[in-house]
């Protein structure tokens, strides 16, 4: 068992409750995970999840919204099922609870159900729910705490690029590595998403000349210029921002992607009308991607949005062989983009 620490928010008070780290979580009948880092939050709250269902793949999993709360909610969710599967009910918004939820809360801290697994959620943005942290970080019972603070170490980032390739058993050279942390070296959640995407599109050990042809430089930066200019429809601005990119060593794949992972995020937002909030979580989004593709989206149409998807697929393909000239592709995509209108008119 780690030794205790202090609450996530950075306070001298000690914590009884066993710590766990986000990169090795374990589940309990209680488990608070805290801090801002989502992106530790999130594998913790994965890892946890994936741990359960292959003890059980029957287990129930069932999410709770603290700040929108109905009471009884807790106890109903938790209780043993006619066949007795597991249950696993992750609550969020644990720093913006409401006061049923709060008390509710607490009581199950003395009270438990048996097979279940309560997963709390606390960013540690308010000291709203500070009784219930100070309840089960002080108490005696069976839960736990997974701590996700900022990282902003050099070292820290890699250890996390690292646990992202180990996780998915696929090996990574160490030069490609620091070179990968160097390119995302002020986003924890762009690394997250870098990481992801070679797990996914690249076969084989990932060496250094993976990771320059995909992010070198300033490749993804440029990448993610290039595609925030051209949808902003700032169509001069654009073509001056793709040509440097060009210029200063960016692939026309990645750059592609760029385009493709921002407008398919705009597609998936438009036209919606609920709260950022409830429409990440239905999406599997965050509440700030929802804002970007709500921001990005201001001039833009049905017609406009499904030209630009077009556009974007017919360039994918031309810069992967296509056709033969990658930067005409390009140029044609942004072009498309930035003014609205098909090519040509």
């Amino acid at each position: 068992m780690a030794a205790p620490r202090s609450s996530a928010r950075g306070g001298a008070k000690a914590t009884k409750v066993p710590q766990v780290s986000w990169r090795d979580p374990r589940p309990a009948p209680v488990v608070l995970v805290s801090g801002p880092e989502e992106v530790c939050a999130e594998r913790a709250i994965a890892g946890i999840r994936d741990y359960l269902r292959a003890e059980d793949p029957a287990l129930e999993v069932s999410d709770v919204r603290a700040d929108d709360y109905a009471p009884g909610t807790l106890l109903s969710l938790t209780s043993p099922s006619l066949f007795g599967e597991p249950r696993l009910v992750r609550v969020s918004g644990v720093e913006r609870c409401t006061d049923a939820f709060l008390q509710e809360a607490v009581a199950y801290l003395d009270h438990p159900q048996e097979g279940a697994t309560v997963l709390l959620r606390h960013t540690g943005a308010s000291v709203r729910g500070k009784k219930l942290l100070d309840a089960l970080r002080g108490g005696t019972g069976d839960g736990i705490e997974i701590a996700c603070p900022t990282i902003k170490r050099d070292s820290d980032r890699v250890d996390f690029a690292a646990g992202e390739f180990k996780a998915a058993r696929r090996r990574i050279a160490p030069e490609a590595l620091r070179a990968l942390v160097s390119a995302f070296a002020d986003d924890l959640t762009e690394l997250a998403s870098a990481c992801q995407q070679l797990i996914r599109d690249v076969e084989g050990d990932i060496t250094e000349d993976t990771v320059t042809k995909y992010y070198g430089g300033r490749v993804e930066v440029s990448a993610f210029v290039v595609a925030d200019t051209a949808i902003a429809g700032r169509y001069g601005e654009a073509l001056v921002a793709l040509r440097h990119a060009l210029d200063s060593g960016a692939d026309p794949v990645p750059m592609v992607a760029a385009f493709a992972m921002k407008l398919r995020t705009m597609a998936r937002v438009a036209g919606q009308r609920e709260p950022s909030r409830s429409l990440a979580q239905r999406l599997g989004m965050k509440d700030w991607q929802v804002d970007r593709a709500r921001r990005d989206l201001s001039g833009w149409n049905e017609r406009s949005l499904g030209l630009a998807i077009q556009a974007t697929a017919r360039a994918d393909a031309e810069v992967k062989g296509a056709a033969r000239d990658p930067i005409f592709a390009l140029e044609r995509m942004v072009t498309v983009i930035a003014t609205r209108a098909p090519f040509g008119e």
